[in-house]
């Protein structure tokens, strides 16, 4: 129908792949005012059964609505067979999934493969943490036996692509021999024999007064060769000491063990004891006694030098090294005589040699002014207060007496 007169009644039935909820009501009512009465949602999703555990897998399902997906992956060493992601769809008027379920299988590896001289433990079937063991082939008596080079035992696992690979190429077996080693002024403590092969090993030790450069543990490797090199024996024997601002006593390139040397500083420089020589003794091995001990250090002084009417203006230190510079200047007044700027080259002594402040020849020429000028002072002083006025009482009275006497 295109219209529907008022008081029609209609009904709804759900779509495939829905369900009718119990108790809402599927019809509708054509009302007075020419409006359909109002209806709740009275149809609902139906719901796919779990699809189920995956062995050896992982089942990631969200809903279990119409509609909804479902994947599916495997545990490390396991790979999907079958489809990764099936889907909740409409099947025969019912809901159900649209695939089946996929499983997982364990990793195949290929056989593995095959060695000349040698055999592996076969197996039924090779998969992922299947192991196989490599062993040599016996020889008749007599012959060089065989060595398995490489690791033994192999293992099935997998690659990025889940493909199965062995973990790493099978051994080798094949005749291994290394020469019989020997060290001068050196024997073996272990290991001893006439033929060594494949993994074979000896240990050393040196003559009494020589010591051992190199390792003391040697192993037969793979290529016919010793491994790490033999070690030698070497003199155990000192090198001249290298001392900086000194000189060595006797000077040797080489000295042996238990020889003695001394060792004296240059001019101006000492040991930190204030030691003017010692003496150290080569105890093998390239190594001295006390040797760290004796280093050669430059001479200090006490004090900085006393300049009467002056003052260090730069360099002033609390002590000083050989080499070290300061600058003098006098007071206001006074004229150095000398260098200004000195070096310090040890047993308390300056080069060119402590300058000295005497006062300036102008102020000399003034002060002698000056005492001229009192002592000229001083004596026309004494010259008036005694000699011009002795002058005159001697006259007076002179004079006065001798008109007495005229009279």
């Amino acid at each position: 129908m295109k219209s529907f007169p008022v008081g029609t009644v209609v009904s709804y039935i759900c779509r495939p792949g829905y369900i009718e909820i119990l108790g809402k009501p599927s019809t509708r009512r054509c009302l007075e005012d020419s409006q359909w009465s109002p209806i709740e949602q009275f149809c609902t999703e139906r719901k796919c059964k779990h699809p189920g555990k995956l062995e050896h897998g992982f089942t990631n399902v969200t809903d279990l609505t119409f509609g909804s997906k479902a994947t599916f992956s495997c545990e490390g060493g396991f790979r999907l067979r079958g489809t990764n992601e099936i889907s909740c769809v409409i099947k025969d008027k019912v809901v159900n999934w649209n695939r089946d379920l996929p499983f997982c299988e364990r990793i195949p590896c290929e056989p593995p493969p095959d060695i000349a001289n040698g055999r592996y433990t076969a197996a039924a079937d090779y998969v992922y943490q299947t192991s196989v063991t490599y062993t040599c082939d016996e020889v008749p008596k007599g012959a060089d036996p065989f060595s398995l080079i490489g690791p033994p035992t192999i293992f099935c696992t997998y690659d990025a692509h889940l493909n199965g690979v062995w973990s790493e190429p099978p051994p080798q077996c094949r005749v291994v021999k290394c020469d019989n080693p020997k060290v001068e002024n050196g024997r073996k403590i272990s290991g001893f024999g006439s033929s060594y092969s494949y993994r074979d090993s000896v240990v050393f030790e040196c003559d009494p007064g020589y010591f051992m450069i190199g390792p003391e543990v040697i192993t037969c490797g793979e290529n016919n060769t010793w491994s790490p090199p033999k070690p030698t024996c070497e003199k155990s024997v000192c090198h001249a000491p290298k001392i900086t601002h000194g000189v060595v006593i006797p000077e040797k390139a080489i000295y042996e063990e238990g020889e003695s040397v001394q060792i004296k500083c240059s001019a101006y420089y000492t040991f930190p004891d204030g030691a003017a020589e010692v003496t150290v003794t080569c105890q093998g091995q390239e190594t001295w006694s006390s040797l760290q001990n004796s280093a050669c250090e430059p001479e200090s002084s006490a004090s900085t030098p006393d300049i009467s009417y002056g003052r260090v203006i730069d360099g002033q230190k609390p002590s000083y090294s050989v080499g070290d510079f300061i600058t003098i200047e006098c007071y206001a007044g006074y004229t150095l005589h000398g260098e200004a700027r000195i070096q310090y080259i040890g047993e308390n002594q300056w080069i060119p040699g402590v300058p000295a402040c005497q006062l300036s020849p102008y102020i000399t020429a003034i002060i002698c002014v000056i005492v001229a000028i009192v002592v000229f002072l001083a004596a026309f002083w004494v010259y008036k207060k005694f000699f011009s006025q002795n002058g005159k009482r001697d006259s007076t009275p002179c004079t006065a007496e001798y008109k007495i006497c005229k009279a």
